[in-house]
């Protein structure tokens, strides 16, 4: 007997999702996430695992991981003290960012403070050219003076971003062998490391984020690997990957910008089976846990990738699957401003001491707590019986808010989850407007602890389709994390003109990447599965700014052929902006290689629907639309395929609550996902 385990460890709970590979089935939990004690969640699921059925963990085969540690670092600001090295004259490279306003229709706009302070940024003395002959090579005494300073400011992490170290990293290198030998204690991080590329405030800004989650998610890591080990599990430990993928552990120590998205990324890559298991092919995911709140499209089945994602405030220019992520989650701290406004977020109760009605010692209001006082919570068990619901607590914790502002419980209760939404809906249209995309053709599917809660008013505000809740949507990123593929990207900044004459020079090009790829995947990842790789450019006509991803074969890349990609370039320009120039120069600015090891996937069956009223278990009362209404609580193990219901209701679950709003209809389908539609909706079913 063997077992594949996949688990995502959030703000507040941690997700188990284990797959029999002998008898196919199926088993999740939830346990409670313990972020002063990381890697013991592992070892109490491990444990009350074996508890629920016969599991022995020396029989796991296969045990990868998705965290939210390098998200939630970034978005509470809890890194590394950073100090940043750059080649003199370019000290400003993150106040001038783009120089674009964060919001053009509001005048009060403001960038957001750098993770490095300015008087943290120090240049030191050297130059590469951009095509990377060492112009003037490290000058050792200021970078010496310059980790002197550093030490002197409190500094643990010095990030390393010196001009045109894409085309050669020799001076970064020189500069990290001076910094550990002067300053062994220090932790360093290059940009030619993390993502070598053309620009230098985009390489900077993610090479910045790298330093400030790295030493957070190293030590995260390694207990993971000893929680592993102390429980007799023989599998290597794998880690979710920002691009859906994974790679092990031990990887994600040296490289964890590429796992900053890990648990965000596998719940889309879960999301996207979802999608075509029920044959959807405009779907929008849409994961809210204790801390954030995680977004992306996905389209005929596939999620989108980019680089750029928003990270909290912050850009990544790494290879991720496109979410958008919002500091607003289940945890989400409800407090009132200086100007007594109402705010929520981005501060979280996290899972210690969590939110006030969970009994761990919270006592601010959160977003879990306004459900809870409005009456949509009530299951006396939550989290597969981790924690315990005390609806007091969660009124004395509003209450504090209620008192300043002179209003009752239920309507601050409502105001907190209808503040959480508007940021919501903010960020989402935002997210569509970019894709160009109409939200009424757009399926919500709605997963994580907070997701079934909120996904309503949501779908309500944004004049969605309808709402798509798994089956057990509560751990559905691990569940992703247990299809996830072995993958990895690999880019080289090229610079080369799309004609017979230049282009023979992407070939040897295209042989280190590929040799460089399936050494990776082989040899340090150990998969002997099959293998598929993906070509692509960054692509642009000659003098454009900016560059389109363009998908290539490799037939094309090995035997440049002109043809071919001008053709594949026109092809894609003109589906994105609605036009081309067959006769404009064309240039090649990166190329880029995907490798991926292909990973079995778990069938789950169809069940044939049984059209019939659902039963509700019982009534209760709840504050929804400002005012007391009479609401259906039902079960989710008793509704089978078929099932009908209206809105309002409640479904209750092991591993979540789902709010269905009045106007709203629910059946449900063969997979046993709940669909959830506006009773105005065409829908026949």
């Amino acid at each position: 007997m063997a077992y594949r385990i996949a688990v995502d460890i959030g703000g507040t709970f941690t997700d188990f999702c284990v797959f029999d590979d002998t008898t196919k089935q199926l088993t999740t939990l939830k346990v409670l996430s313990q972020p002063t004690k990381p890697g013991s969640e592992i070892l109490n699921g491990l444990t009350e695992l074996s508890k629920m059925f016969d599991f022995s963990p020396e029989d796991v085969a296969w045990f990868s991981h998705g965290t939210t540690v390098g998200v939630n670092t970034v978005i509470q600001r809890t890194g590394a003290v950073l100090s940043l090295l750059v080649t003199e004259g370019f000290e400003d490279v993150l106040e001038l960012a783009r120089l674009k306003v964060p919001d053009p229709y509001n005048i009060f706009s403001q960038r957001p403070t750098p993770l490095v302070r300015r008087d943290r940024v120090y240049g030191v003395e050297e130059r590469t050219s951009k095509d990377g002959a060492i112009l003037k090579s490290i000058d050792s005494q200021s970078v010496k003076n310059a980790v002197l300073r550093a030490k002197k400011d409190g500094a643990d992490t010095i990030v390393v971003a010196l001009l045109h170290s894409y085309a050669n990293p020799e001076n970064e290198q020189r500069v990290r062998d001076i910094v550990m030998s002067e300053a062994p204690d220090l932790e360093i991080t290059l940009s030619s490391d993390v993502w070598p590329v053309i620009r230098e405030y985009e390489r900077t800004v993610t090479a910045t984020v790298a330093g400030y989650i790295q030493r957070r998610v190293a030590n995260y890591l390694t207990a993971f690997q000893t929680a592993l080990k102390t429980a007799n599990v023989p599998a290597l430990p794998l880690i979710g990957k920002s691009n859906g993928g994974v790679m092990s552990a031990e990887l994600g120590k040296r490289d964890p910008i590429s796992m900053l998205l890990s648990g965000t990324a596998a719940g889309v890559i879960g999301a996207s089976n979802v999608a075509s298991g029920v044959n959807r092919s405009h779907v929008l995911s849409f994961d809210v846990g204790g801390t954030s709140a995680d977004l992306a499209v996905i389209l005929d089945g596939a999620p989108a990738y980019s680089s750029g994602e928003m990270v909290g405030e912050f850009p990544i220019y790494v290879p991720t699957v496109s979410v958008t992520s919002i500091g607003e989650g289940g945890g989400s701290i409800a407090w009132i401003d200086d100007f007594g406004v109402l705010k929520v977020g981005p501060e979280s109760a996290g899972s210690n001491p969590g939110p006030a009605c969970f009994c761990l010692g919270g006592t601010n209001p959160t977003i879990t707590d306004a459900f809870a006082v409005s009456g949509f919570l009530v299951s006396e068990n939550l989290g597969y019986g981790s924690v315990s619901l005390d609806i007091n607590k969660a009124q004395q914790a509003i209450s504090v808010i209620s008192q300043r502002l002179g209003k009752g419980n239920s309507e601050v209760a409502e105001s907190i989850i209808n503040i959480a939404v508007s940021g919501m809906f903010l960020e989402t249209s935002k997210l569509l407007s970019r894709r160009g995309v109409d939200p009424r053709h757009f399926s919500l599917v709605a997963f994580g602890g907070a997701g079934p809660m909120l996904a309503c008013h949501l779908t309500r505000d944004l004049g969605l389709a309808e709402v798509i809740v798994p089956l057990t949507p509560g751990v559905l990123s691990a569940y992703g994390g247990l299809i996830a593929d072995v993958k990895n990207d690999f880019i080289r900044t090229v610079f080369v003109n799309v004609d017979a004459g230049e282009l023979s020079v992407i070939i040897e090009v295209a042989e280190t990447l590929e040799r460089e790829a399936l050494n990776w995947l082989h040899k340090e990842q150990g998969f002997d599965g099959e293998t598929q790789l993906s070509w692509s450019t960054d692509i642009r006509y000659r003098g454009q700014s900016y560059e389109i991803e363009t998908t290539l074969t490799r037939a094309s890349i090995f035997s440049a052929d002109a043809g071919s990609i001008l053709s594949a370039f026109h092809r894609e320009h003109h589906k994105v902006y609605g036009h081309s120039d067959e006769k404009a120069e064309v240039q090649i600015v990166n190329l880029r290689l995907v490798v991926t090891g292909l990973v079995p996937k778990p069938s789950i069956p169809k069940i044939k629907e049984r059209k019939a009223e659902a039963k509700p278990e019982k009534y209760t009362k709840v504050f929804v639309d400002g005012a007391l209404q009479n609401t259906a609580v039902f079960n989710r193990t008793k509704l089978r395929p078929g099932h009908r219901f209206l809105g309002p209701a409640v479904v209750i679950q092991d591993d979540t609550t789902t709010v269905v709003l009045p106007g709203f209809k629910g059946y449900i389908d063969g997979s046993q996902n709940i669909i959830l539609t506006p009773c105005e909706a065409n829908n026949d079913n």
